[in-house]
């Protein structure tokens, strides 16, 4: 049965029946990650129910209607990523991730889910690429971010779990919105440079009640990425760390809301395995209240690295914001 690699020691493969022992230890291990989020936890709880999940996984597959996939760390099974819906008639199918403890932090998800995303749109012809999402769950939601995905909407109390109604978000990717960045192609390298800068400025993002994922910068950023801000012709220099607290603070406490930031103009250059972006962008919200409306400059290096591209560095002007009177 096929083994893919994700990263240093970890390693991709299917989930199937036989594997009923070792998967259910790893969801007791997991579990209060999990429970709240995907219901076939919840049932799975003894070695029959857990064998009796990872089967109807294989009766889907069977028919190509989904399938379930571990990823292994150091051996050990830590999470997995699932096609809960494959519909080859429509074009449509859904993923979904989970992982305990052991495995966060590196990157698994994410080069997992883009593993089957990729086979989706470029072996099986598959148009759009689902991600449902309790509109409560901010990590997974944050995951839906981080590949790339667009928010469609909110299905309103929509799912009963445990006695209560949920709204559900629904995010997506469209194949031609995927970048093809394993053909080595320009134009595919262009898209997940987009991608990348796309997901660095939704980071902020809080309006209409959605909360910011500055963690999501630690995906975007190479470990000992740097951000430079000019600040009265001063550059002050950030580590991810540094960069991420206070302003996750600001866009928490209620000191910046409805704000967001997006690009209005870009130029890309690629030059192999390095890049460089030069943008100009706008943003607007509320400071303490007060409206204001700002735009600046954006200089940001990409590199290529074993887990993809990158950013580097980001170094960014501000032009002095217009406060409304």
């Amino acid at each position: 049965m096929f083994t893919l690699p994700i990263g240093d020691h970890a390693r991709l493969r299917p989930l199937e029946p036989w594997q009923a022992p070792e998967f259910l230890a790893h969801i007791d291990r997991a579990r209060d990650a999990v429970d709240p989020w995907i219901p076939w936890a919840t049932f799975s709880t003894d070695l029959p129910s857990a064998k009796a999940t990872l089967q109807r996984y294989a009766d889907r597959q069977a028919v190509d209607n989904g399938g379930i996939f571990g990823i292994w760390l150091d051996g050990t099974l830590v999470g997995g990523v699932m096609f809960t819906r494959f519909d080859t008639t429509s074009g449509v199918c859904e993923i979904g991730c989970w992982l305990e403890q052991a495995g966060e932090g590196r990157g698994l998800v994410n080069r997992a889910c883009r593993t089957l995303i990729d086979w989706a749109f470029t072996e099986r012809g598959m148009s759009r690429v689902e991600w449902w999402v309790a509109a409560h769950n901010a990590r997974s939601i944050g995951a839906a971010r981080r590949l790339g995905m667009t928010r469609d909407g909110v299905l309103r109390r929509h799912s009963p779990y445990r006695g209560v109604r949920h709204d559900i978000e629904v995010w997506s990717v469209l194949a031609e919105e995927w970048p093809t960045v394993g053909e080595g192609s320009a134009s595919g390298v262009q898209a997940e440079l987009d991608r990348l800068m796309g997901v660095f400025v939704g980071a902020f993002t809080n309006t209409g009640g959605r909360r910011p994922d500055l963690d999501v910068l630690r995906d975007v950023f190479i470990p000992q990425g740097r951000i430079i801000a000019n600040v009265g012709g001063e550059p002050v220099i950030y580590d991810l760390d540094a960069f991420i607290e206070p302003r996750r603070r600001m866009l928490t406490d209620g000191t910046l809301t409805e704000f967001s930031e997006w690009e209005v103009a870009a130029r890309t250059e690629i030059f192999g395995s390095i890049a460089h972006r030069f943008s100009e962008y706008r943003k607007s919200g509320y400071h303490d209240g007060e409206w204001f409306e700002g735009s600046g400059h954006k200089t940001t290096q990409y590199l290529l690295t074993p887990a993809g591209w990158r950013m580097s560095s980001l170094a960014w002007d501000d032009v002095p914001a217009v406060v409304a009177g």
